[in-house]
């Protein structure tokens, strides 16, 4: 019997349109816009100015901080200005605006096809490498890959868990990524093995995805330590919490860490970014990105630059269709309604959904009729409807006692409510106040 996590979770329909297709390349365009946020934590810091020559590869950005990451250029050509852009989340941020000129890349990244397997670095070198190249996690979340590959003192890590699950309804990207790059992950597997300094891996894959299951379970082979666990499909099974409950059984407390378990989690996106980065020198300039929806032409999954306008990866999917009542970045549970087909794809970016005008608009919403469907969906063992109510009133004591930060933002409560309450609305917004008064209370 096939495992999954043991608290709530749903069954959205799949609509994994564009599974089992190739990855496409789309070739730089004229201009590439790079957020100097592309992750949790602190913005990088710029290192260019207006004018400046850069290659693909080039260093735009420091870390500004512990948590934070580089941000590197994902073309050649020259420094037009650094301005704001407004992201996926409708906020406006810094950004590096380059007009690409051919396409020279930085001499010491190796473009080659060529597997490279061996490493030879010792775990602290494998970690500066992967900071400098500015890699973070390619599941989502987007935290800086360094920090969690470096446990507070006290904790190590017993295994690594790689997640291969991708949950997200519509979303292929990973699985594409698994069936082309399969050897070149488990490599970075072995990497990131090396790296926390654990002799086990474990890679969950949903049963949805049979072809990649049986092409990891063969490879295995080669790679020893790493093993394969086929999971049932169940969302939001990708979250680290739910992913390490599904594999190893351990849950971990309210506000603890996944090392408090033993366990370290990636995604198959950060581990295959980790072989590029140690073994060939490559810094995260670009990434694959699922462009789908019922009503597109054509769903694909693109191989894109880093700083490239959604609108392209849009156009070579066929166009926006002509009934699209939104475009989302991410997949319909997690991802956000962007405000424009401009905005540039950046590395945490997986996937763009084009909705049809009657799946997008929102219907009315009514009382709560105290079914409780939302509790018994809620992974994460919450409340949602009293958290709805908390915040709705600004009661934030009951928030927090009834632990509204620990909410993972999966949108299944939302999904699951027959009275189309706009639950995860209310508790995001909640989240986000009771976190602010509880930094307050610790400053």
């Amino acid at each position: 019997m096939l495992r999954t996590f043991r608290i709530g979770g749903t069954h959205p329909p799949e609509n994994k349109l564009s599974a089992g297709k190739k990855v496409r390349v789309i070739e730089a365009p004229g201009q590439v816009v790079i957020p100097l946020r592309q992750h949790i934590g602190a913005p990088a810091q710029a290192v260019v100015k207006k004018g400046d020559r850069v290659k693909a590869g080039t260093l735009l950005a420091r870390p500004a901080g512990l948590v934070s990451a580089g941000i590197h250029s994902s073309v050649s050509g020259k420094v037009n200005k650094i301005d704001e852009i407004v992201d996926m989340s409708g906020y406006k941020q810094p950004a590096v605006y380059i007009d690409t000129e051919g396409d020279e890349w930085e001499e010491a990244i190796d473009r080659s096809e060529t597997l490279k397997k061996e490493c030879t670095l010792s775990s602290s070198e494998i970690v500066r490498r992967i900071s400098e190249a500015g890699i973070v996690g390619l599941g989502g979340a987007t935290f800086p890959t360094q920090v969690k590959l470096m446990p507070p003192p006290g904790s190590r890590a017993e295994l690594l868990i790689i997640n291969g699950v991708e949950c997200e309804p519509y979303l292929t990207s990973d699985h594409a990524l698994m069936i082309e790059k399969g050897e070149q992950i488990l490599t970075g597997v072995s990497i990131l093995m090396k790296a926390i300094d654990v002799h086990k891996a474990v890679i969950g894959i949903e049963s949805n995805k049979p072809d990649a299951i049986v092409y990891f379970r063969d490879m295995v082979r080669n790679f020893p330590g790493i093993d394969i666990m086929p999971l049932k499909v169940q969302y939001p099974q990708g979250g680290e919490k739910q992913l390490i409950d599904a594999v190893i059984r351990r849950q971990i407390k309210s506000g603890a860490l996944p090392i408090s378990v033993g366990a370290v989690v990636q995604n198959v996106g950060t581990a295959y970014a980790v072989y590029e980065a140690v073994q060939k020198n490559k810094p995260l300039i670009e990434r694959i990105v699922t462009v789908t929806g019922k009503g597109l032409p054509e769903p694909s999954n693109f191989l894109v630059r880093i700083g490239t306008p959604i609108r392209r990866l849009i156009e070579a999917a066929g166009g926006i269709p002509g009934d699209t009542g939104k475009i989302i970045g991410g997949g319909p549970m997690m991802g956000k309604a962007l405000v424009s087909a401009d905005i540039p794809v950046t590395k945490g970016c997986s996937g763009v959904l084009l909705l049809p005008k009657q799946e997008a608009l929102r219907k009315p919403a009514c009382n709560c009729i105290r079914c409780a469907k939302c509790v018994s969906v809620c992974p994460m063992g919450l409340n949602p409807a009293l958290l709805m109510n908390a915040t709705e009133f600004a009661n934030w004591e009951v928030a927090e006692k009834n632990y509204v930060v620990d909410c993972i933002e999966c949108g299944s409560c939302n999904f699951i409510c027959p009275a189309n309450r706009p639950l995860l609305d209310y508790i995001r917004s909640g989240k986000g106040k009771v976190m602010e008064l509880i930094r307050n209370r610790k400053s």
